[in-house]
């Protein structure tokens, strides 16, 4: 008897259903087609042991199971749910007249209990997509696909709970949540808070005027001057995520499996802070099967990359082409997958080997020639794409000890967000600017024009400190956020004038 059932793979952060057609005639012999990867084909022994123990025998026939289309690799135990049930239908063991209404995805015990899967969300979306009638899947993901509505989804425990649903007609419950009133509610917890910070009243300005433009930063201290500590409170003054931006992060993370147990929507804007010996793959993506890497996972977050000096150069060359195009594509001989990465970046760094530059009472200090080395493993087209250098000094005791709490992130992301919405109106027209930091040089002439005494306060700067050229566009774009934040339609002498300090590396002594 041939039976068909459904699941589904997925393909960059989209899901395509695939077909598993199983058919038990007479003879021996249990064959598997379809590309399948070496999980798929160990799956046989753990869904004989499944069914084993829950009372249902696996077939002593002549077994061949199709995973169509043919020429699509599959890989993942998420299949053994989907095999298990079709052997058991095509064998006559359970009823399966409306087995074709629904998308079946889970991996198997020995016990026949499930285990949670990889990419949930976009299968759920794509059931939807395809007018299943339900989604069947493991209790630990049935939160993050219940954000789709307009499809049943059920999270079971035990593969009996499926049997019994298609062979005695007990009806398995829908999980049904509110998203919109649970993402609400989830975004009004804040993990990290600019309260608390002590001091550092200028760094906390220069990551607002950061936060309301989508500025890339890069702050330079030594050891304890409190880099980390800023740079993980940035999510919490970033406006909050729309729906749009949460299904999208979610799908991103579902992919990986590293949505928590019980959790649907992501609320939160991601925060990814990998090691300085990630490889290139892993923080881009890729792979034999590729996945998402670091970038995609802070999409729509913020990337901290904690001594970037450290990282291997080949490294933080690669990230120059995603920040530029906001997505990175990642092509194999037979497919081609791409990935959105809009992130911010923030950098720390020492500002020299030592950690202390400068400092008379450091410990130890580094020559001219050492801290050119160290610096010179940042190149310019990186550093061409971080409009913001901050100098970080250490806290003094004073400030330390001080009782008095800073301001919280509640109040500064509210300045934020009502600077984001006037560089969303400002650039209603344009498809891919949404905020000051995405200008291009023809956006700049339009929207950044200088009165005289503003330019000439600039061009006295440029040429006292040695700015660069590519200092040049970066301060007007940071000069237009400051603006915005003070709600004035022209940029001003005194917008200018912050932006100017705003750019640490650029300065002679420390690039060149």
């Amino acid at each position: 008897m041939l039976v068909k059932v459904y699941g589904s793979a997925v393909f960059g952060v989209e899901a395509t259903t695939i077909t598993v057609e199983v058919n038990v005639a007479n003879g021996i012999g249990y064959h598997l087609v379809g590309l399948p990867d070496n999980a798929i084909k160990e799956s046989s022994f753990r869904i004989s042991a499944a069914l084993q123990n829950n009372s249902f025998n696996f077939p002593g026939k002549k077994i061949t199971v199709n995973m169509a289309p043919a020429d699509l690799r599959k890989e993942g135990s998420a299949y053994d749910l989907t095999l298990a049930i079709g052997i058991l239908a095509a064998s006559k063991q359970i009823k399966a007249e409306n087995i074709s209404d629904y998308i079946i995805m889970g991996e198997l015990s020995l016990d026949g209990s499930l285990q949670p899967i990889k990419g949930a969300l976009p299968i759920a979306i794509k059931a939807k997509a395809e007018g299943f009638k339900g989604f069947i899947l493991p209790q630990q993901n049935v939160k993050e696909a219940a954000i789709v509505s307009g499809i049943n989804v059920y999270g079971i425990s035990n593969i009996t709970e499926v049997t019994n649903f298609f062979d005695k007609d007990i009806p398995l419950e829908a999980t049904v949540i509110n998203t919109r009133e649970e993402f609400k509610n989830a975004q009004e917890h804040l993990d990290h808070d600019f309260a608390d910070v002590k001091g550092q009243e200028s760094i906390k300005r220069c990551m607002e005027i950061a936060a309301a433009g989508g500025h890339n930063v890069i702050l330079i201290g030594p050891p304890g001057a409190g880099k980390t500590m800023l740079a993980k409170r940035l999510p919490s003054i970033l406006p909050p995520m729309t729906l749009h931006e949460a299904l999208e992060t979610t799908k991103i993370h579902s992919v990986v499996g590293r949505i928590k147990d019980n959790v649907g929507l992501m609320s939160q804007r991601p925060f990814r802070s990998p090691h300085h010996t990630i490889s290139d793959v892993a923080l881009v993506g890729g792979g034999a099967y590729p996945q998402p890497g670091e970038i995609s996972l802070s999409h729509n977050g913020v990337l901290f990359l904690d001594e970037l000096p450290e990282f291997k150069r080949g490294v933080l060359e690669v990230l120059r082409q995603p920040l530029e195009d906001r997505e990175v594509t990642i092509s194999r001989a037979k497919f081609t997958v791409t990935y959105p990465s809009s992130f911010m970046l923030v950098a720390s760094m020492n500002p020299s080997p030592s950690g202390f530059f400068n400092d008379p009472s450091a410990p130890m200090n580094s020559s001219p020639a050492e801290m050119q080395r160290y610096l010179s493993k940042i190149s310019g087209p990186l550093l061409d794409r971080i409009d913001i250098h901050i100098e970080v000094t250490p806290v003094p005791f004073e400030k330390l000890s001080e009782e008095r709490t800073g301001e919280s992130s509640v109040e500064i992301r509210k300045r934020v967000t009502r600077a984001r919405q006037l560089q969303t109106d400002r650039f209603e027209s344009f498809e891919n600017v949404h905020y000051n930091a995405q200008m291009s040089v023809k956006q700049i002439r339009e929207f950044c024009m200088l009165e005289d005494s503003s330019k000439q306060l600039l061009k006295n700067a440029m040429e006292k400190l040695n700015l660069s050229a590519r200092a040049y566009d970066r301060i007007l774009k940071v000069s237009r956020t400051i603006a915005d934040l003070e709600n004035s339609e022209n940029i001003k002498g005194a917008h200018i004038s912050e932006a100017i300090q705003y750019r640490s590396l650029d300065r002679e002594g420390w690039l060149g």
